[in-house]
């Protein structure tokens, strides 16, 4: 017998009452109640996946539902917020109870992981969609914007880049030497939450890297009204990128490659020894409009469009 909406949501999601002290009250009610401090302002981020859209048909459930937390904490990691609550609707075709295992676990176990939890949602039926709702609190004036690169200041990423997009390859057949780090990235991205929260103490400008380095870094020229120059000797790569690139001679991948989940940012040079490991000087904020690559001593003009879903 098919569970019942209320049964499937006590089995595999109600099954822990709030941890953070900003939920009062979570899964149970016609709503959820939150307590978040007066001083502080509450960052909001939605974000959707959809079947043969954003993940193939027969992605595992347990990554899957990894991911689809994790693209949302990074979201609120690029504004200097601190995650504390979520909800999630689930469309589902039918209802698996194996899959719904699996997702769950994927789902609850990054949620703990950094203090997360889930205070509700829903479930219907149809084509297999998932929808969460991140909330995270950022002390009031204190969010990081996109709209607020300086001229001179310095661009930086934190981790590799292009990992999750050699990982794609990997699962369309390209043969990896060692794959287990780009398949990893692909499926199980890791939001820079930690990170974040620091950066908003030095950093004037970031975001998270989703549809790659040089879409990303875009909106924070188009939005701040400068330019930039990207030193691609610079880019931090692992080997397998690195590998992959001498191959193929896909020199623009780890610019182009999204799903990275990493965070790109700007701040003045001063700041930079208050910087947390992990973080890669790759280029400067210039007066110039556009985005300009470095790349064997020649500068040229970088054209990168991300993903769109309408175009």
């Amino acid at each position: 017998m098919a569970l019942a909406e209320f049964d499937l949501i006590k089995r595999y999601f109600a099954v822990h009452a709030p941890q953070h002290p900003f939920n009062w009250l979570g899964i149970g009610d016609d709503c959820a109640l939150l307590n978040p401090p007066a001083d502080y302002q509450l960052a909001v981020t939605t974000d959707t996946m959809v079947e043969n859209v954003h993940f193939f048909a027969d992605a595992d459930p347990y990554f899957l539902g990894h991911k689809l937390l994790a693209v949302n904490l990074s979201d609120l990691a690029a504004m200097g917020a601190e995650p504390f609550a979520v909800t999630l609707a689930l469309t589902l075709p039918i209802v698996d109870e194996t899959w719904l295992q699996a997702f769950a676990a994927g789902f609850i176990g990054l949620a703990q992981q950094h203090h997360v939890d889930l205070i509700g949602g829903d479930t219907t039926s149809g084509p297999l969609t998932l929808t969460v709702q991140a909330m995270g609190v950022v002390p009031r004036g204190g969010a990081l914007l996109r709209s607020n690169a300086k001229v001179g200041d310095l661009i930086f990423v934190t981790g590799q880049l292009g990992n999750a997009g050699l990982g794609l390859k990997v699962t369309h057949g390209y043969v990896c030497d060692d794959p287990q780090l780009p398949l990893r990235c692909f499926n199980q991205p890791e939001p820079r939450v930690a990170e974040g929260i620091l950066l908003r103490e030095v950093a004037h400008a970031c975001i998270d890297i989703s549809d790659g380095l040089g879409s990303d870094l875009r909106h924070i020229l188009e939005q701040s009204k400068v330019g930039a120059c990207l030193d691609w000797e610079r880019l931090p790569m692992s080997a397998q990128v690195r590998q992959y690139i001498e191959i193929s001679g896909d020199w623009p991948m780890p610019l182009t490659a999204g799903d990275d989940y990493e965070l790109c940012f700007t701040l003045p040079a001063e700041s930079v020894p208050q910087l947390p490991e992990g973080c890669h000087y790759v280029g400067v904020i210039e007066a110039e409009p556009g985005l300009r690559i470095v790349r064997a001593g020649k500068i040229e003009t970088f054209e990168a469009k991300g993903f769109e879903h309408f175009s």
